[in-house]
C-alpha cells in the first residue's frame, strides 16, 4: 500500500486519509485491555484523518487465543477483542452515537425499533469528549459490549448483534475505511 501525506491525499481528492501509527519500543496494552484478554498485545493501529484533521489513534488488543498469523477469513468476531481510540477533537456524545448508527448500517439495514434502541443506548454510554479522551470497547464475541472511558468501566449491552455491528464499523468487511481496516487487523503491506 502506498503511504501519503494527509496533503497528497487531499491533493488527490479523498476526504479521509489513514495513516499507520509509528509505535516507539513496545505500546503496552491499557489495564481494561489486559484484564479482559489474557497475553493482550497489539495486534494494529492506524491514526484517522478527515480533511487533514486529526480525528483519533485506534489501537487494537487481542488475546493470546487470537492467530498470530491472519485468518483466512480475517473472522475477528469469534474473538474478545478491544479497539482503544484516543480522540483528538471535542465531540458530542449523541453525534458519536448517530455517527456509530450510520456506520453500523454500511453492513445492512437495521430494524427501526433495534435502530433507535441502540442509538439510545450509545447515546448514554459515550460522553462528551475532548482532545485526548480515550474511548474503548471490549468485544465478547456473540455476547456483549464493554465501553470504556478512559480506563473507567462504563455501560454495557448484552446483545450479539450489536457487539457484530459496531466492532464491524472499523474491522468488519463493510466499513467506510478499508485501509483502517487492514492496519487495525494487522494485515495492511
Amino acid at each position: 500500500m502506498e503511504r501519503r501525506t494527509c496533503l497528497q491525499c487531499l491533493a488527490a481528492g479523498a476526504a479521509a486519509c489513514v495513516a499507520p501509527l509509528r509505535a516507539r519500543g513496545s505500546v503496552a496494552p491499557p489495564p481494561e485491555a489486559r484484564a479482559a484478554l489474557p497475553g493482550a498485545r497489539l495486534q494494529g493501529s492506524s491514526r484517522m484523518r478527515f480533511f487533514g484533521l486529526h480525528i483519533y489513534d485506534a489501537r487494537l488488543w487481542v488475546g493470546e487465543d487470537y492467530p498470530r498469523e491472519r485468518p483466512a477469513n480475517e473472522d475477528w468476531s469469534r474473538h474478545a477483542v478491544e479497539c482503544a481510540r484516543v480522540l483528538q477533537l471535542e465531540q458530542d456524545g449523541v453525534e458519536i452515537a448517530e455517527r456509530s448508527i450510520e456506520e453500523m448500517e454500511r453492513a445492512g439495514p437495521l430494524a427501526p425499533q433495534q435502530s433507535q434502541r441502540w442509538l439510545v443506548f450509545m447515546s448514554r454510554a459515550f460522553p462528551n469528549v475532548t482532545d485526548g479522551t480515550r474511548l474503548s470497547a471490549l468485544h465478547r464475541p456473540g455476547e456483549a459490549v464493554r465501553f470504556f472511558v478512559d480506563g473507567s468501566p462504563g455501560r454495557e449491552i448484552h446483545d450479539g448483534a450489536f457487539a457484530e455491528r459496531f466492532f464491524g464499523i472499523w474491522l468488519g468487511v463493510h466499513t467506510s475505511q478499508p485501509a483502517h481496516r487492514r492496519q487495525l487487523l494487522g494485515s495492511a503491506p
